[in-house]
This record gives structure tokens, sequence and C-alpha cells, in this order.
């Protein structure tokens, strides 16, 4: 099964902007494209308002948030119907996450602009797709391409997509305790640098399984706590501290020199004065070079394809 991110067209290039114009992101395109399958959609053009056509706009209207073209024609509920059709086909569809076009009125996640009654607009609105996708799939991951250039969001998301995409497989392998056990497991460091109670919590969840009727409220409630802890951004200090855990198991085994360069890498992080994928590279080859099982298993040393380069930027 492919990693499959749902995606506005507009940002792979296709002329679906109400201009016959496109927002293609070549980041998305030319880098993350190789090792996704994108699930395009334009609720705008998919509800038959054609391509060009009139500019569109959120504009609240006797209390109540409606999709207004420029000459005032009401394209809510053709939008709306739309977009809550194609979010039924999206929750089959197995995604893993989802990447919307910033400030549109239809796929805008936050801050899109609502006109006010009296002109002025507010930057406190969220398009009418976007709405329906994230009350539908509140668990999967979902941001805008805008905050997608800040590298710290880049990573934290594609980390959450590629999260999701282990659980579709834990999911599809059979669920039981025992594999909930081993996702927690494996993704034990990753949650530490994201929040250390956080990690604390669902651990303690786990620990009383028989406060569920059955596995599957098991996970469901797990779930909701890990994608809560996930989203948190994971700090510089987290970080350090889980290089610093993982150290410790390979440092007695390393001669005294290559023991005070890794450690001194991991304080240049620290610092700021080296991005993290250089104690990560190192932390990786020792846990190879002694094949320290428990480690080679934790997704916080490959999180998602070295590729990406996104640790290269933290």
């Amino acid at each position: 099964m492919p990693v499959r991110i749902g995606i506005s067209s507009c940002l792979l290039g296709e002329r679906v902007r109400y201009d016959g114009g496109h927002k293609r992101d070549d980041y998305l395109v030319d880098v993350v494209g190789r090792y996704v399958e994108w699930i395009p959609v334009c609720p705008e053009v998919e509800a038959g308002m054609g391509t060009p056509r009139e500019t569109v706009q959120l504009t609240r209207v006797d209390g109540d948030i409606r999709m207004l073209t420029k000459n005032g024609v009401d394209q809510t509920d053709r939008v709306d119907w739309f977009a809550r059709q194609r979010v039924q086909t999206l929750e089959q569809a197995r995604l893993s996450g989802y990447i919307l076009k910033s400030r549109s009125p239809s796929c805008g996640m936050e801050r899109v602009p609502v006109v006010q009654p009296e002109g002025a607009a507010l930057r406190n609105g969220r398009g009418i797709f976007a709405r329906r996708l994230m009350d539908a799939l509140p668990h999967l991951p979902v941001e805008e391409e805008q905050r997608l250039n800040n590298p710290r969001v880049r990573e934290n998301f594609i980390s959450r997509v590629f999260a999701c995409y282990r659980w579709l497989q834990l999911v599809d392998s059979g669920l039981t305790r025992q594999s909930l056990m081993s996702y927690h497991r494996a993704y034990k460091y990753l949650l530490m640098a994201h929040s250390q109670e956080g990690t604390r919590r669902l651990g303690r969840l786990l620990a009383k399984p028989e406060r569920y009727a059955t596995t599957r409220e098991l996970a469901d409630a797990y779930l909701g706590e890990f994608n809560q802890v996930m989203k948190r951004t994971p700090s510089r200090r987290n970080h350090t501290n889980v290089l610093q855990h993982m150290a410790g198991y390979v440092s007695d085994r390393l001669d005294a020199r290559t023991r005070r360069e890794l450690t001194r890498m991991i304080q240049k992080y620290h610092e700021e004065l080296l991005p993290l994928i250089v104690p990560v590279v190192m932390l990786r080859h020792y846990v190879r070079e002694f094949d320290i099982t428990y480690l080679q298993d934790q997704t916080y040393l490959h999180p998602f394809p070295g590729e990406l380069m996104l640790l290269n930027q933290l």
C-alpha cells in the first residue's frame, strides 16, 4: 500500500484556479512526490464551477458564513454538497495526510478571510471543503502548503504522515494489544521528542488495557492521544534529551575518544551549531555497527525517507 496524501489540485500544477492558472509547489511535486501517491482534489472545479470562473470569498450573511462570487451568486450549497460526497470517498482512500491550499475559501485550513457585513475581512475562517474534511477525519495529519515552508512544521507534518501510514499498516496486519505495544515501543523516543509528559500518558494508557472493553476501543483511545502528542512541535531540549538517552546504549561500547566526539556532537546540536542530522547519523552508524536491536526498531532514527533531508534543516 503506497503512502497516499490528499492535496489541493492546484498545488500539483493543475490549471484549476479561478483564472485558469495553478499554484504548483515544486518541493511537494519534485521531492515529496517521489515517495507518496497524490490524491488531488479541487472542490470548486469538481463541484461544477468550471475554469476560468468568478472569484469567490467567504462572507458572513445573517450570522452564517456563505461562499459568494464577486457578483453575489451564492455557491455555498453546491460546494458543501460536493465536499460531503467527496469526503466520503476520501474516508475509504486510506490517506496518511492532506495538504490544503492556504487562504482558499474552499480549501483553506485556517485564517481564511471572511468578509463582514460592514465590509471588513477577518482572517478567522476555514474553507468549506477543509471544514468537512477535518470534521470527518479528525486523526488525519492536515497542513497548508505555505506553513510547510517552515522547516520545523514541514518535518513535523511528514513525520506525522509516516506515523499515520505505519498505523494503517498495523491495522491491516491485525490489531492486537501486543501489536499496539510494539507500535508504541517503536515510537517511544520520537514521542519523547514531542512531549515527555505525553509519552508517559500513553504509557499509562497502555498499562491498563482492562479499562477498555475491546482492543479497538483501546486503539482508538491510544490513537487520539498519540496524535495530540505528535502535533506538538519537538523542542531542541527534548531532542537533546532523546539523543543522550540513545547514546547511553552505545557509549560503553565506544572508546573514550569516540564517546567524547559523540557527546560533543550532541552538545553542538543543542547549542544550535549543528543540524539534528549530524548526531542522528552518528547514532544510526553505531546502532547498526553494534547491532542494537531495540534502537534499530526506533522510528526516531528513521521517521521518514532520509532522502527528504528534513533533519538537515533542524
